[in-house]
């Protein structure tokens, strides 16, 4: 498989700065280890896309009243629950959250998920948002999504009924008003999925990534009469240097209940791309900080260095 090369390598500073977030009381004593490079990541959860990210699917969780709301990751195109989340799954067990994690849009067992059409992706995510619900007792819950994990709630939320039981929707890096077939090709070809001389067959193996098309009739849709529906709070985390969803603030939302926010405006040497987003130590703390707005942290900047090389 191959992947992006970062651009930056964390620093410990960066790992401190995860580590800085803290352990909520009643998950310290098993707190789990956060990974903060996306390279590592995706290359240890790639082969078993059938094994839940460490934190998450433990379901005999119970939210408790500090986080009463289970976090519900939705992984990208072409990724899988594992190789998405494993910076964000353990950082939020150990701050006290119930977390879960599913695969959609592709066979069972296929480590390439996220490639089905989006319509019938959004009721598999509301049946698994059914089921956090039946085994935690809660209400509602909460969203994170990475590129079209990002996005594709949004169809769950305006034509499938999850309004009620979503709470705040965050979005890394979401394709929230499409990009370039280009793009999305790209991302294919970084993470083995395609050769590149191969790209013209990207629209037939992958009937999402046409509906994900700036302009496309999926698009259009989605986004008329407004980008947002009542009730639900929406966050987006988006990287300037994203070169899979471009232009990258194409994916920022207007609307009530809706804060957009850019890692360089606060971090300006922080150059996480789009696969990168998902394990940037800065996206992780904007990640808490949208969770729980009552309780901000300070996001201070990770110190980094430039890449040297191919890390695989």
């Amino acid at each position: 498989m191959r992947v992006l090369t970062p651009r930056l390598l964390v620093t410990a500073a960066a790992f401190a700065l995860v580590a800085a977030a803290g352990p909520s009381a009643s998950a310290a004593a098993t707190e789990r280890p956060v990974e903060t490079n996306s390279v590592l990541g995706f290359l240890a959860g790639f082969p078993q896309p059938g094994v839940a990210p460490d934190g998450a699917n433990d379901w005999s969780c119970k939210p408790g009243p500090a986080h009463p709301n289970p976090v519900v990751l939705v992984h990208g195109s072409f990724e899988n629950m594992n190789d998405n989340w494993g910076g964000a799954a353990p950082l939020l067990a150990n701050n006290g959250y119930c977390v879960f994690a599913f695969n959609y849009g592709a066979q069972e067992g296929n480590p390439i998920q996220g490639t089905g059409p989006i319509e019938l992706s959004a009721a598999q995510l509301g049946d698994f948002v059914d089921r956090v619900t039946a085994a935690t007792g809660a209400a509602e819950v909460d969203l994170v999504g990475h590129s079209q994990g990002g996005m594709m709630p949004r169809y769950y939320l305006k034509n499938l009924g999850g309004a009620a039981k979503v709470d705040k929707l965050i979005g890394l890096a979401p394709s929230n008003h499409g990009t370039t077939l280009l793009g999305l090709s790209g991302l294919a070809s970084a993470l083995g999925v395609l050769e590149p001389a191969n790209r013209f067959l990207l629209g037939p193996a992958c009937p999402a990534c046409v509906q994900q098309e700036q302009g496309s009739p999926f698009v259009t849709a989605l986004n008329a009469g407004g980008d947002t529906v009542p009730g639900v709070r929406y966050t987006v985390i988006a990287s300037r240097f994203d070169e899979v969803v471009t232009p990258y603030d194409s994916a920022f939302l207007t609307g009530p209940e809706v804060d957009n926010i850019t890692l360089q405006d606060g971090c300006p040497l922080d150059a996480a791309d789009h696969l990168e987003i998902a394990y940037d130590p800065v996206a992780l703390i904007h990640v808490l900080n949208a969770l729980d707005p009552a309780h901000p942290r300070q996001v201070p900047c990770a110190v980094v260095l430039p890449a040297v090389g191919p890390l695989v």
